[in-house]
C-alpha cells in the first residue's frame, strides 16, 4: 500500500512547478524522498532540495507541495522538510504549521 501512496504522492507533486523555471519539481530532481508513515494517521513525508541554497521560491514550492500532496486519497496529512537552504529550518517549520 505504502509504495502505491508514494507513486499517487510523487504523481500529485508532477503539478508543483518551480515558479522561475515553469517545470514540476520532479522533473526538476528537486524531490529528494517521499516516504509514507503510517499510524494514527498517513502522513506523507517529503524532502525537497532546492537547487540554489538561496532559492527565493523554496517557501511556495514547499507549501504547494504540501498542499498537492494532502490532495491525495489515503494522505490525511503530509510533511515537507527543505533541505540543503539556508533557511531550511524556517521553511521546514513554517510550511508544517
Amino acid at each position: 500500500m505504502s509504495e502505491e501512496l508514494v507513486e499517487k504522492v510523487k504523481e500529485a507533486l508532477k503539478q508543483v512547478a518551480d515558479p522561475h523555471m515553469g517545470i514540476s519539481i520532479v522533473e526538476m530532481g528537486l524531490v529528494e524522498s517521499i516516504e509514507i508513515e503510517e499510524k494514527d494517521q498517513t502522513i506523507a513525508k517529503i524532502t525537497i532540495r532546492p537547487t540554489n541554497p538561496g532559492c527565493m521560491s523554496a517557501a511556495r514550492m514547499a507549501m504547494d507541495a504540501r498542499v498537492s500532496a494532502e490532495k491525495v486519497d489515503g494522505i490525511d496529512k503530509a510533511e515537507v522538510a527543505v533541505a540543503g537552504h539556508m533557511m531550511a529550518d524556517a521553511i521546514t517549520e513554517m510550511v508544517n504549521k
